[in-house]
Order: structure tokens, then sequence, then C-alpha cells
């Protein structure tokens, strides 16, 4: 089962979703996929969408899911990874009105730079990743709390 979380945004992300539908359409996922959309709309038959998720619902899916697909909130990444799991980022971007600013972007980049993530750029091919997520082996989560709000701090510092 793949697991897709956008978060809590008041934002949209229709961007990955449709993404993911045409690897479905396409053949290129077989697996339930079921999605955590937030406050994105999206009609499909290929996915199980449900607005919101209690707390011990997603802990569930988590644990459950094969792969997690996931927007670049830090809360959303951690949850997957503290459960052992592959998970590809895409960051959700300012040009498209997915958020206020570009920070998921650097959060994202640096998940990828230690190892824990596959990330999702605009113009990767989710294909590839997805090919590439089945031999990825994450490195082992290890709380990098205080480094990564000091990244955070001199993100907003500088914006």
């Amino acid at each position: 089962m793949i697991l897709v979380t956008l978060g809590t945004q008041d934002k949209t992300f229709n961007r990955l979703l449709k993404k993911i539908q045409e690897q479905i359409e396409l053949g290129n996922i077989k697996d339930e996929v079921i999605v955590q959309a937030g406050c994105t709309k999206f009609e499909s038959n290929n996915m199980e969408i449900f607005d919101l998720i209690s707390i011990d619902e997603l802990d569930i899916l988590t644990k459950k899911a094969d792969l997690i697909i996931t927007h670049g909130g830090v809360g959303s990444i951690i949850s997957g990874l503290k459960n052992n799991k592959k998970v590809i980022v895409c960051p959700r971007l300012q040009k498209y009105d997915e958020h206020e600013s570009d920070h998921q972007l650097q959060i994202t980049k640096n998940f990828y730079k230690e190892g824990y993530i596959i990330p999702f750029y605009e113009n990767d091919d989710l294909e590839k990743l997805l090919k590439k997520a089945k031999k990825f082996e994450p490195k082992k989560y290890k709380s990098n709390t205080k480094n990564m709000i000091k990244l955070i701090e001199n993100y907003i510092d500088n914006i």
C-alpha cells in the first residue's frame, strides 16, 4: 500500500496527486493508494482519498504502508522515517501557490543530503523515483532537532 500525506495546509496540492494519478493510469502504480489530502480536493476512482485522518488512524496506515509519498512537511517526513519507511518527498512550492514560501524545498534537500529520503522535484520523473524506491535503503532515522531548528530559523531570517 502507498500512503500519500499532504498535511493540513490551507492550500491545495493537486500537482502531486495528478502525478500519482498519471502513474496509476500508466500502470506504474498497482498498489492500493490511500491519500490524506487535507484541503486538497481531488477526484479519483483509483485512490482512496480522505480530507483528514485521525492521528491514530494515520499511525496505523503509516505502519501498514510499503511506501510513503508526502509533501515537504517535517512532521510527515519524520513520521515515515520513525516507522522505517521509504519516503518520497515532493515539496510544496510558492510559485504554484501551494505554500507561503519555499521552505519545504530546503527541508527536502536537507533530508535527502542526509540519506533519509528520495526527493521528488517538479521536473523529476515519478516513474523513475518509484523504481528507485524499490531498491532504496534509507538511512536509519536519528533525531537532529536542534540542527533542523537552526536551519529553519536561518531560512526564516533570510526571507
